[in-house]
Parts: C-alpha cells; sequence; structure tokens
C-alpha cells in the first residue's frame, strides 16, 4: 500500500508507524519519536496547530514523513 500524504488523526497515523501496538502505546513511541528530534519537534510546533489538536496537518505529515520516513 502506497502512504498517502494527507492530514490524519494523531492516533491513526501513530498506528501506521506501530501497527502491532494499541493506539495509545503507538501515540506515546510517535511521540517519544517526535521529542528526540528537535528540528523535527520546532518545526511541527511552528505551523501553530495547538499540541492538543486530534489530528495532523498535511504540512505536519509532511514534515513527520521527511524527518522518520514513511510509515
Amino acid at each position: 500500500m502506497e502512504f498517502e500524504l494527507r492530514s490524519y488523526g494523531k492516533s491513526e497515523l501513530a498506528m501506521l508507524y506501530f501497527p502491532k501496538s494499541s493506539p495509545d502505546i503507538a501515540m506515546k513511541r510517535l511521540n517519544r519519536w517526535i521529542n528526540n528530534i528537535k528540528e523535527l519537534k520546532y518545526n511541527l510546533a511552528s505551523c501553530h496547530i495547538g499540541k492538543n489538536a486530534k489530528y495532523w496537518s498535511k504540512q505536519q505529515v509532511y514534515l513527520i514523513t521527511y524527518y522518520l520516513g514513511e510509515p
């Protein structure tokens, strides 16, 4: 299956990276990866979408896949 660059629910994207995990664990793992890359964390914050948002914008998904690779 080819990865589609679009807006994703946060847990939806996390589950693509960690398909054998529960949604909560997948989110924690993805957030840990993001927090370990300061430039990625900064660039995501500069997209002006609140950290409590339930989705990643298309621009944020692009940044995540740029730094982490496609799921």
